[in-house]
């Protein structure tokens, strides 16, 4: 009889968790997105609201819901992580970035070794930690964070000069995998202290040599299957394409290489080449990276409780005041010593250090490890992330115009991918006409590599109006009407059709 009613109460507890559950995070979700919309009148940043907002939610707040989970909360933050960083890596023009990729790449490996190297080194000065745990917090909190960088360029639609923006993207987006890389080497050697500092070396280069060779392959293997494979439905495709990011990440980590480096090449090269649907991929993985940010912000708030964070608070502003006006400069400064740069791009690029919810998921692996000092190094990373945000997140804007790199309003630039998603209007319109033998019959318009300043807004065909899309396919006397600004992008559309041309007035 005990047993049974022991039975009975653990299935209606579990009941009554799984009815509520959803209640409850479809509550905090609706209160974050509301909370974020008004956030930035008063000047503070979203994903700070998110974090305040599961503080608030959990056993130190008002809402008492108890979680101590970091097992949970970083196996949140890894799939989190693969959506932002895959969004992300999605948005990035190759051919903004091409010309500041030496930069984006010294920043994101020699900048993040900087600043770990030099926090580490501040910390094991003015802490009694050990050299070694002392590296190991300066590595988790070295590298930018993508999701706070992303969220709060793009929404505060801030414009700079000079690829500046797409210096500080590539940086964020890129450089996870060697903080990543920097603080399972140091736990390793926290936890066996028998090992010498050579002997991590091996796991960084088998980290980052098989992270992009596997992120180029999967990309180009992903562009074959996404445009080869025939979906009877539009919603499929970016469905496939969530699949092959996992399949990406989880396969090159079980191969010994570095699954955020893979997923987030492999996302630059899709973002680069002709997709089918490819409009409708990049709105669904829009909003699923803010998804996630939310997520992500919730847990790792229910995560913390602000009571065992306060003790911390001294040592955690030293060491942050420290990261932020000393560490990342001199990891800015020394990877970029042998590029010809501006001082003030410099000065701004050290500025935009900010460090979000990816060191607080690095700060669980000690957690979890069990290492003796894990928690007091998980609530000091968790109160520099939360002083960047709110210090360096709130003046972007202000830091940007002291320093004159940022543009007048009127004169920001549209990048490829904001074209490709609202559809700018042109200002003229043309008939092609294909020709039997034309090369591009019997083709897809995706693999015809159509001119991406021209838009096929309709075509018609024995009297009847399509629609066309990535899969359609190209058939003899079918006359495109394309959209485009200038003759030379007609040009292009002519040479790609190898095609005779009728102009239309509209």
């Amino acid at each position: 009889m005990y047993i049974c009613e022991n039975q009975l109460n653990t299935i209606y507890s579990m009941n009554l968790t799984i009815e509520n559950i959803l209640l409850v995070g479809s509550l905090l979700l609706f209160v974050s997105i509301i909370v974020g919309k008004t956030s930035y009148k008063f000047g503070v940043p979203t994903l700070l609201l998110f974090l305040a907002i599961g503080m608030l939610a959990g056993s130190d707040g008002i809402g008492g819901i108890h979680f101590d989970n970091p097992k949970v909360a970083q196996f949140i933050g890894i799939v989190s992580l693969n959506f932002i960083l895959f969004s992300g890596g999605l948005d990035t023009n190759w051919n903004a970035v091409k010309p500041i990729l030496k930069e984006g790449i010294a920043l994101s490996t020699l900048g993040v070794l900087f600043t770990a190297l030099s926090l580490g080194t501040f910390v094991w000065l003015v802490t009694d930690f050990t050299i070694y745990e002392s590296m190991l917090l300066g590595s988790i909190v070295s590298s930018t964070d993508a999701a706070a960088v992303f969220s709060i360029l793009r929404s505060k639609s801030l414009a700079l000069k000079t690829n500046l923006r797409p210096t500080l993207e590539l940086e964020s987006g890129s450089n996870d995998p060697m903080a990543y890389v920097l603080t399972i080497a140091f736990l390793t050697l926290v936890v066996h202290q028998d090992q010498s500092f050579a002997s991590i070396i091996p796991l960084f280069f088998q980290q980052m040599i098989l992270g992009a060779i596997a992120g180029f392959g999967f990309g180009r293997l992903s562009k074959i299957i996404i445009n080869r494979i025939k979906l009877d439905f539009e919603g499929l495709y970016p469905v496939l394409v969530i699949a092959l990011m996992f399949i990406t990440f989880a396969t090159t980590d079980f191969v010994g290489g570095n699954g955020f480096l893979a997923i987030y090449i492999c996302a630059v090269y899709l973002g680069n080449q002709e997709l089918i649907h490819k409009k409708t991929i990049l709105k669904m993985y829009d909003g699923l990276a803010w998804l996630m940010q939310i997520v992500l912000f919730l847990t790792l708030g229910l995560l913390v409780y602000p009571s065992e964070v306060f003790p911390y608070m001294g040592i955690g502003l030293l060491i942050s005041v420290f990261l932020i006006l000393v560490a990342r400069p001199i990891g800015v400064f020394l990877s970029l010593i042998f590029f010809k740069m501006r001082l003030r791009r410099r000065f701004y690029i050290s500025w935009v250090g900010l460090r979000g919810a990816v060191p607080i998921v690095f700060a669980t692996y000690p957690l979890l490890a069990g290492i003796d000092k894990a928690h007091m190094i998980f609530n000091i990373v968790f109160f520099i992330s939360v002083t960047s945000v709110l210090i360096q997140g709130t003046t972007l804007s202000v830091v940007a115009k002291w320093l004159h790199v940022a543009l007048p309003e009127k004169a920001k630039p549209i990048s490829e991918i904001d074209k490709l998603i609202i559809d700018l209007p042109k200002s003229s319109l043309q008939e092609f006409e294909i020709s039997p033998d034309s090369k591009a019959v019997n083709k897809r318009i995706v693999d015809l590599n159509f001119p991406h300043s021209a838009f096929i807004i309709m075509i018609k065909r024995n009297e009847v109006y399509l629609r066309p899309g990535g899969s359609t396919i190209i058939e003899a006397q079918d006359l495109l009407m394309v959209l485009a600004d200038k003759q030379e992008d007609f040009s292009s559309v002519a040479a790609c059709l190898d095609n005779r041309i009728t102009t239309l007035k509209v």
